[in-house]
């Protein structure tokens, strides 16, 4: 058991909306335990041992659902992948109908992705299990937020006083939204860099500035996060073309010279080369923290399956 789960008073983790700065690092903290645990020969431990955990994926993400499984079977939990695609809710079973099944089998953990905004809160007031939101619609994907700052974090240092610019199709991220609300928590300014089609009005409210060219956006930053031009979840065109789109608002050498010499690059994934970011700047060793997101996402992970399941004496 964390020693620092008492720290953290939540029965979900539905969003970054409503979490304090002091929830954030706790979870911050001891997924940086579980960092080094990672690295190590021997990465299993026993801490959730007889808990069932349930990765319910209603959106295909293979390396989210990949990072959520790896992280319950190294904390020794059973961990089940339903495979929605070939489930009853394919032949008319409501989301209620599936939470009601599901938590007659006693789960202990259900981990939720879905197209809808707001399905995972829906879900945790229908189950017993704790229920951590993996992306639902364009609402909330809060690990992603989480091991973000983690990522950040261990290369800086601090997430306080850093400028992050977020950067490319705004609208349509959950991503974008989730890392807004806990960086400027944490004390990080934000901004958002975007054709006006792709930036959502009131974004501001958030506390994000909003830019809409790379030259202005990029000036003086320490993080440069790309996001994926999200085509599957656009009805109409919002950029002319792919082309012009990179042309635009492509991360390149010249679009990071106006960063922070120092300044570190970042995309949630998957990426679309020459869409988003060049090849090159993507697989720069010594600023691309990429690959550094990956790893941090399963200790991440851990970390939230630790602060929410209940203990081994089977208290909450």
């Amino acid at each position: 058991m964390s020693a620092a789960r008492g720290t953290f008073p939540h029965r979900h983790l539905l969003g970054i909306n409503g979490l304090s700065s002091a929830d954030i690092t706790s979870v911050l903290d001891v997924a940086d335990s579980y960092v080094e645990q990672n690295r190590r020969a021997d990465k299993r431990s026993a801490l959730l041992r007889g808990r069932t955990i349930v990765n319910l994926f209603f959106e295909d993400s293979t390396r989210t659902r990949t990072s959520f499984e790896l992280a319950g079977k190294r904390l020794g939990g059973d961990v089940i992948n339903m495979s929605v695609s070939t489930s009853s809710v394919k032949k008319g079973e409501t989301l209620i109908d599936t939470a009601m099944t599901l938590n007659a089998m006693h789960p202990d953990v259900l981990i939720v992705r879905h197209q809808e905004s707001g399905a995972a809160m829906l879900l945790s007031t229908k189950v017993d299990a704790a229920v951590i939101n993996a992306g639902d619609g364009t609402h909330e994907h809060p690990t992603q937020a989480l091991l973000d700052a983690l990522t950040i974090r261990r290369r800086k240092g601090k997430l306080a006083g850093l400028t992050v610019a977020i950067c490319g199709d705004i609208l349509h991220s959950r991503v974008a939204r989730s890392n807004i609300l806990l960086l400027t928590t944490m004390g990080a300014k934000v901004r958002v860099v975007g054709p006006p089609t792709l930036v959502p009005s009131g974004i501001d409210k958030l506390g994000a500035s909003v830019f809409h060219d790379m030259k202005s956006g990029l000036d003086g930053v320490d993080i440069v996060m790309m996001l994926r031009l999200q085509a599957e979840r656009m009805s109409g065109r919002f950029v002319p073309s792919p082309r012009e789109y990179f042309h635009f608002f492509g991360l390149t050498r010249e679009a990071l010279a106006l960063a922070k010499p120092d300044a570190l690059i970042m995309h949630p994934g998957p990426m679309n080369r020459g869409v988003e970011i060049d090849s090159e700047v993507a697989d720069d060793v010594g600023r691309s923290m990429i690959l550094d997101q990956v790893e941090m996402g399963v200790a991440v992970r851990m970390a939230v399956l630790d602060l929410l399941c209940p203990p081994a004496t089977g208290g909450n």
